[in-house]
């Protein structure tokens, strides 16, 4: 996957010479969905900046949650792109999503970040969340070192085993809430992508003055080609309605209210196809749920040069989330819908993350979450009313052009990793400080 960088920002940082960052984070590229098309644009950004730059990752895995061949019998990996050095690390993947099982994700990853002898002392270590269990070894990498440690809050951890509906994950929230308060507690940074997790992360006792706000940017090119080409090519007649979800199909994106809304639509008569393109830990009991039903298809994963005129292909982009799921996370998925430039439906919580990103836009239109006939309802009244549509479309495509640029965020990124390393001797005094002392 190709990650564009802006390179004269950089020209400063090649005339100090630059600097040496480790980055941590499970989610790297050939991934082109979730968190992954970010850190790999962060770190393919730092280092054309001029920067050595090295990337513990994990094996390729998401959202299909299968390892590859090629990784499947390699402890590790040494692998340089677009002058990153990336070394992916083997852990545990679950084929099914428990709290056990999440919890030997997280924690063979991180113990494997843990061990790791690096080839340089790093001025920066950025750890991106998740997981959680890889960002507390990058603490140790951190302290090792005396390096400043920022971490990049792209999901709240300890939310989301409250909220995700994950087995056993009641009794783990609790745990990782803990682990993520002390994690926060040791950055010297810490960047998130959305207000409300300000409020969070400030709310555990995080200084105000140590929190930056690094929205996500929209990582996709714009449409290319008409969309007409491209529904023809996926068999989508004119005259059918596509309401169009994308990307993961996990335990909190509760996509069970989608194959209920088009168990309505058939019912009802209505020409609407509700597609489900991606994969996931739950597609297959989806695929059980909604067998039969005229309303519904499943679709693999498109390639990333495909992925935006897909999207405009669409009548209608669905983000649904799981009742109960709140301030967790913000779906990458909307930078990509927001610059396609169509009508987004999303059945979240009223108050949530999600919600107010889209009320922010102007992009779309949302209903509370586990209601299908709700979405239903909103599918159909954009359908009735193009004017309406193609409002709300235009809107997402500003707001991603004007809110969510690329330039813009990598400059914010850049901004941020700066700010820690040249406070580095600080956060070595702050570090220093706090271990115990013989």
């Amino acid at each position: 996957m190709a990650i564009h960088t802006d390179l004269h920002l950089a020209h400063s940082d090649r005339e100090r010479g630059g600097h040496r960052i480790l980055i941590v984070g499970i989610n790297y590229e050939p991934e082109a969905s979730g968190i992954a098309p970010y850190t790999t644009a962060a770190a393919q950004y730092l280092a054309a900046a001029g920067n050595d730059v090295l990337v513990l990752a994990g094996v390729p895995h998401y959202p299909h949650w299968r390892v590859a061949d090629e990784f499947r019998w390699k402890l590790r990996v040494e692998e340089r792109s677009a002058s990153v050095q990336i070394r992916r690390l083997r852990h545990f993947v679950p084929g099914r999503q428990s709290a056990w099982s999440r919890g030997l994700y997280e924690a063979t990853f991180g113990a494997h970040v843990f061990v790791q002898q690096l080839p340089w002392r790093p001025d920066l270590v950025l750890a991106a969340v998740p997981s959680i269990l890889g960002a507390a070894a990058a603490v140790r990498a951190a302290r090792h070192h005396r390096a400043p440690l920022g971490v990049w809050v792209q999901d709240l951890m300890g939310e989301a085993a409250a909220q995700s509906g994950i087995t056993g994950g009641g009794p783990a929230a609790k745990l990782v809430s803990t682990i993520e308060r002390w994690l926060l507690l040791q950055a010297a940074g810490v960047a998130v992508i959305s207000d409300s997790f300000r409020s969070h992360v400030e709310g555990i006792g995080i200084p105000a003055e140590r929190v930056h706000q690094l929205p996500n940017w929209s990582h996709v090119e714009p449409p290319k080609n008409a969309p007409l080409l491209t529904r023809t090519r996926l068999g989508w007649p004119k005259d059918t309605i596509v309401a169009l979800h994308t990307g993961n199909m996990g335990l909190k994106q509760g996509l069970e209210n989608v194959i209920e809304a088009a168990r309505l639509a058939e019912q009802r008569g209505k020409p609407i196809r509700f597609v489900l393109m991606g994969d996931g830990s739950q597609r297959r009991a989806l695929e059980a749920l909604g067998s039969g039903l005229s309303t519904l298809e499943f679709l693999p994963p498109v390639p990333l040069e495909e992925y935006a005129d897909t999207l405009a292909a669409a009548d209608v982009l669905v983000i649904n989330e799981r009742v109960g799921v709140h301030d967790m996370s913000l779906p990458s998925k909307l930078t990509s819908y927001f610059i396609a430039g169509r009508p987004v439906v999303a059945a979240v919580h009223p108050e949530g993350a999600t919600s107010r990103e889209i009320a922010l836009s102007g992009g779309g239109l949302t209903v509370r979450g586990g209601r299908p006939e709700l979405l239903l309802a909103a599918i159909t009244r954009l359908a009735e009313n193009r004017d309406l549509s193609t409002m709300l479309g235009a809107h997402g495509r500003t707001y991603a052009e004007d809110r969510l640029n690329r330039r813009e965020a990598l400059d914010r990124l850049r901004s941020f990793a700066q700010a820690l390393i040249a406070n580095k001797q600080m956060w070595r005094s702050s570090i220093e400080s706090s271990l115990p002392r013989n």
